[in-house]
């Protein structure tokens, strides 16, 4: 029979034995503990990259974000008559044409004469442009300082080469020309009063000037920038209409419109830089 000792010894070797396999099968648990949340942490990344990129209507997801920001816009085809004032003016009439705090974007231009300034008949005026040919009809009984004025800047120049640099898509619907500096801010080195009325509205084929409404001092600040009325345009009797193009000139303007923009005047005062770039090259007046 086995002694104490070896009694002993027996029960030490069995017990290491359990202690080793007790170690074995805990160190096969951790092993497997991670193998199982390595594969967790594949499945998952995995999951969320499909989510990300998965293609749920056919082409990538780049081409719908352009698709969508390229979608077709509705634009009216009705020209809207142009506007008449319920009384006419004086004829003819004094304009001031004030310094303004900015000087002229395009160096050397100067103000039109202010004195004894028609108000009666139309003027006939050609953009030609990198798009084609803009016919324009001014018109002195709606706007006679804001007619002189664009006659004037056309006759030095001014409006050569310069492009448009804002057009709007959604709601108010125009295509923005008319700064030499090309960022909304450029004018001529002069500025004048608002001739508006207040049952004054806007449609398709207006031009219109552009501003930055009244001044400290209450007065207007007209300067070369103006507005080409293509489509919707619910606005306040704030912007002077002088003039109309013609039917042809806005089908050019609606091409660029269709275009879209880049979405840099977003969100105030609204629209972008024309993806289809307008440049004029010149500008006369017949």
């Amino acid at each position: 029979m086995p002694t104490n000792v070896q009694r002993r010894e027996q029960a030490k070797r069995k017990l290491e034995r359990q202690l080793v396999r007790r170690a074995e099968r805990a160190k096969r648990r951790r092993l497997l503990s991670v193998g199982l949340t390595v594969v967790l942490v594949v499945v998952v990344a995995g999951g969320v990259y499909w989510l990300t990129t998965a293609d749920f209507g056919g082409g990538d997801t780049d081409a719908a974000a352009s698709s969508t920001s390229a979608a077709p816009i509705q634009i009216p085809t009705e020209v809207k008559a142009l506007p008449k004032r319920q009384t006419a003016l004086a004829d003819p009439v004094n304009c001031e044409y004030r310094p303004s705090k900015e000087p002229a974007a395009k160096e050397g231009t100067k103000a039109p004469e202010a004195t004894g300034i028609s108000s009666t008949g139309t003027a006939s005026a050609t953009i030609k442009a990198n798009i084609g040919e803009l016919k324009l009809t001014l018109d002195r009984s709606l706007a006679p300082c804001t007619v002189n004025s664009f006659i004037s800047l056309a006759k030095q120049g001014y409006y050569n080469g310069v492009g448009c640099h804002r057009i709007g898509t959604q709601g108010l619907q125009m295509l923005q020309c008319g700064d030499p500096s090309g960022t909304g801010s450029g004018g001529p080195g002069y500025a004048f009063d608002d001739e508006t009325w207040p049952e004054l509205t806007y449609g398709r084929g207006y031009l219109a000037m552009a501003n930055a409404s009244k001044d400290a001092e209450g007065k207007g600040t007209n300067g070369s920038q103006f507005f080409i009325v293509y489509g919707d345009a619910q606005l306040p009797p704030d912007y002077s209409v002088f003039g109309s193009l013609d039917e042809e000139g806005l089908k050019l303007i609606d091409d660029v419109a269709r275009a879209g923009h880049d979405g840099s005047f977003d969100p105030s005062p609204g629209g972008g830089k024309p993806n289809k770039e307008v440049k004029f090259e010149t500008v006369t007046v017949a």
